[in-house]
C-alpha cells in the first residue's frame, strides 16, 4: 500500500507538473501569435503613414575654404515621420549633419523629419559640412548631394552653387535692389561670408 500510495503520490505530481509545463507552454504559444498578429497589424498602419520626402532649396554658397563647404536644404514631408541619419557627395571625403546653437556648431547623428512636416537646413541653423572636398566649387557649378533616411530610399539632389552671400530669404530683396552684396552684413552668416566676400 505505501509503495503504491507513493506511486501514486509520483505520478499524480508528475502529471500535475507535466499539465502546467504545459499550459505554461501554450500560453507562450498564444502570446507569441498574438504578438506575431501585431506586427502585421503595425506594419498596415506603418504603410498608411510611409514618409513620402522631397528635398527642395537646395544649395551651397561659394565657399571661401578650398576643402570645405556648408550645405542648406529642406526636407518636405507629406507622410509618417522619418530621420535624415547620414549625406554623402562625391566631392568630399565626409559629409556629417550639424545644428548651430546660439553661436556653436554641433555635429549630429541624426535629425527628426516631422510627419506632415519639414526639415529645414538655412543659414544660422541646421546645415551638412562637406569636407576635405576633391576640388573647391565655384559659383554655377553643381555638385551632387545623396541623403540618407531611417526608413526612406536615398535622395540624390544636384545642390547649384551659389554666391558666397547668397541667401534664399532676401534673394527677391536683392534682385529688386540690384546688388548680391546687401547682404553680407546680414547676421546668420557672418561667419562664412566675412571670409568668402573679398
Amino acid at each position: 500500500m505505501n509503495h503504491r500510495t507513493t506511486r501514486r503520490r509520483r505520478l499524480l505530481t508528475g502529471g500535475a507538473i507535466a499539465l502546467t509545463a504545459g499550459l505554461v507552454l501554450a500560453g507562450c504559444g498564444d502570446d507569441d501569435s498574438s504578438k506575431a498578429d501585431k506586427p502585421e497589424q503595425v506594419s498596415s498602419g506603418d504603410a498608411a503613414k510611409k514618409p513620402e520626402l522631397s528635398v527642395g532649396g537646395a544649395y551651397i554658397p561659394a565657399p571661401a575654404m578650398a576643402d570645405m563647404a556648408g550645405g542648406f536644404f529642406t526636407v518636405t514631408n507629406k507622410g509618417g515621420a522619418d530621420k535624415l541619419v547620414g549625406a554623402s557627395s562625391p566631392l568630399a571625403g565626409s559629409v556629417t549633419l550639424h545644428a548651430t546653437v546660439g553661436s556653436t556648431m554641433k555635429e549630429r547623428k541624426s535629425f527628426d523629419v516631422p510627419a506632415n512636416g519639414k526639415l529645414a537646413f538655412a543659414r544660422g541653423g541646421n546645415h551638412i559640412m562637406l569636407e576635405k572636398l576633391k576640388h573647391k566649387p565655384e559659383q554655377g557649378d553643381k555638385v551632387e548631394v545623396t541623403l540618407r533616411f531611417e526608413k526612406s530610399k536615398p535622395i540624390t539632389v544636384q545642390v547649384p552653387v551659389k554666391a558666397a552671400t547668397y541667401n534664399p530669404e532676401s534673394a527677391s530683396d536683392q534682385r529688386s535692389e540690384g546688388s548680391e552684396h546687401d547682404t553680407s552684413n546680414t547676421k546668420p552668416h557672418s561667419t562664412t561670408d566675412k571670409h568668402s566676400s573679398h
